[in-house]
């Protein structure tokens, strides 16, 4: 039986969401590459879930650099001859406290870009040769509810919060669509999640009513294991999906 393998971005907190997905699938016998900027904190998270007895690699990878992600798609076909799941996790949030479009720091909507749609984009074009020799790939952007004030939040004239932030996740929405067209003939299914408000900052105290990364992670690894009549180009949201 061929071997079950997905890579997830932005692995390298025990308490992260990356790390949940990464851990769920897992648990259902995928050969999972847990991907992150410090490969020493993925490769610890990578040996936990190895003493558990789960197939785990860590892997670095810098989504703004552009060689890195180049490497990482090299030694994850070195590995493998394919790739299952693809789950852009990972996140940049440098403008939490701005509140105001005029106020925002260009360097910041800079980095948002690049880790949220560049880097995303880069990374699924240099993976395209594994996904596309899996039998029926599936990629998973993990968006945000701060992409639905951009979306509908205008029209209620409210200010645009972490306006970088938010601009890079609702772009990143445009690319699942645009994807999702662009491999309409494919197998390979291109879909978003927006996993709503999740508790995994313990350390800056996650307000209360954020759902467990568990449960978030539950959403996410759902969209990565559609069956063939599944949707593509669509984001998902308290387990409904919109087109």
């Amino acid at each position: 039986m061929t071997e079950k393998t997905a890579l997830v971005t932005g692995t390298s907190r025990a308490a992260g969401l990356g790390f949940a997905v990464a851990r769920r699938l897992a648990e259902l016998d995928y050969h999972v590459f847990l991907a992150a900027r410090d490969r020493e904190a993925a490769e610890l998270l990578a040996a936990q879930l190895r003493t558990e007895g789960r197939e785990a690699t860590a892997l670095r990878l810098d989504l703004v650099d552009p060689n890195s992600i180049e490497q990482a798609a090299s030694e994850v076909s070195l590995a493998v001859d394919h790739l299952d799941v693809l789950v852009n996790n990972a996140s940049a949030m440098p403008d939490f406290r701005t509140l105001n479009a005029l106020d925002a720091d260009m360097g910041d909507v800079r980095a948002a870009l690049e880790v949220s749609m560049i880097g995303p984009w880069t990374l699924i074009k240099a993976l395209l040769p594994l996904l596309t020799a899996a039998s029926a790939a599936r990629i998973v952007n993990v968006s945000s509810l701060s992409a639905q004030q951009v979306a509908t939040g205008l029209d209620l004239g409210a200010p645009l919060r972490a306006p970088a932030y938010s601009m890079g996740k609702y772009m990143l929405n445009a690319l699942t669509a645009v994807l999702g067209r662009a491999l309409m003939e494919t197998p390979i299914l291109v879909n978003a999640v927006d996993p709503g408000s999740t508790a995994t900052h313990p350390e800056r105290g996650d307000e209360e009513g954020d759902r467990p990364a568990a449960d978030s992670a539950r959403d996410i690894v759902r969209a990565a294991t559609l069956g063939t009549d599944g949707p593509t180009g669509a984001l998902f949201a308290d387990g409904a999906h919109n087109d």
